[in-house]
């Protein structure tokens, strides 16, 4: 064989494969999906996540892989799960609370971490700014502490005489402790006096709550893994004790609290979405601002109110976006 035929034979041996390769179709994305909760309490939020990534042209099963993995409320399960994330290499983590991307930034440092609802991201130290996230992590803030004067002064349209209010947080969640402070700091502004309930685990609820039986007006509870997870148990005492709830989210007057008011969890999900097509389509997450909420509801619980012997204003009530009867 010439030695001019043997090279040209020997770079289309080389060049087959590559051109075998480029021909071969592209590898399928996988997205983590970490939910701190259950299937059964998230499914609106995970819904509204896949339908928007399907209306970007992501097609679950063909153009891209979701990972759903559920922590059932344990905070020990997020380490777990993810890490498990790390071991596969999945292409970007979608998850919502503080506990949840704090675990998912040690197991996966460099893995892209997009956020649905963290209360402060950057009091928690989860990214630098809101404009310049910085590292691997962005995503969506819930307002959490902020939103802790509005919610006071809605309690103090249901319940005038409110005077001494009981704060319930769990102090083992960094956010938590800010919206302690956050509730605290606006108490004081509207002339309340107030009972700071500390919690830790569930078994804790209970004596919290009996320390301030007959003693407090109304109750405020701070949003977070462990409370969503004990809402039911927390409701029930609460009734026990003529307590009126305020909470953050419509999921706690789903199981019997008076009423709420925060963010569209469901809508932040959505537009979570939005920050997966543009990481897949190369963004980093340093480089895309935090974005805040834009839509807010307003939840009351006329079975709980009637319960608790309150007529809850007509004004109020036409202000709500939901009224559960």
């Amino acid at each position: 064989m010439k030695r001019r035929e043997f090279i040209t034979l020997l770079g289309g041996a080389a060049a087959w494969p590559l051109a075998a390769r480029a021909q071969q179709p592209a590898k399928r994305p996988i997205v983590g999906f970490l939910g701190d909760s259950t299937p059964l309490a998230e499914s609106e939020r995970a819904a509204a996540f896949a339908r928007r990534l399907h209306d970007l042209g992501w097609i679950e099963g063909r153009t891209i892989a979701i990972e759903y993995r559920w922590a059932d409320g344990r905070s020990d399960r997020l380490a777990e799960i993810a890490a498990e994330f790390a071991r596969l290499k999945v292409d970007i983590i979608v998850t919502g609370g503080t506990p949840a991307v704090m675990a998912a930034k040690q197991a996966a440092p460099v893995v892209p971490i997009v956020f649905a609802a963290v209360g402060d991201p950057v009091g928690t130290g989860i990214v630098a700014s809101l404009a310049r996230p910085g590292g691997n992590v962005t995503g969506l803030s819930s307002l959490t502490a902020d939103l802790a004067g509005k919610r006071l002064e809605l309690l103090r349209e249901v319940v005038p005489g409110l005077g001494r209010l009981a704060i319930m947080g769990n102090v083992g969640n960094p956010l938590s402790v800010l919206e302690l402070g956050e509730v605290q700091a606006a108490a004081r502004q509207l002339g309340l006096q107030y009972d700071t309930l500390e919690i830790r685990r569930p078994q804790d609820i209970a004596s919290a709550l009996g320390a301030v039986k007959g003693r407090a007006d109304a109750l405020y509870v701070c949003q977070d893994l462990l409370t969503r997870g004990s809402r039911l148990r927390i409701n029930t005492l609460a009734l026990a004790a003529r307590l009126p709830v305020m909470h953050g989210s419509r999921e706690f007057i789903e199981a019997a609290g008076l009423m709420s008011y925060g963010p569209n969890f469901p809508d932040l999900y959505r537009r979570t979405a939005d920050y997966v097509d543009k990481i897949l389509r190369g963004a980093k997450p340093a480089d895309l601002p935090v974005e805040q909420p834009t839509k807010f509801e307003l939840v009351v619980n006329l079975t709980t109110a009637k319960a608790l012997g309150i007529e809850v204003p007509p004004t109020l009530l036409a202000r709500a976006d939901e009224v559960i009867e």
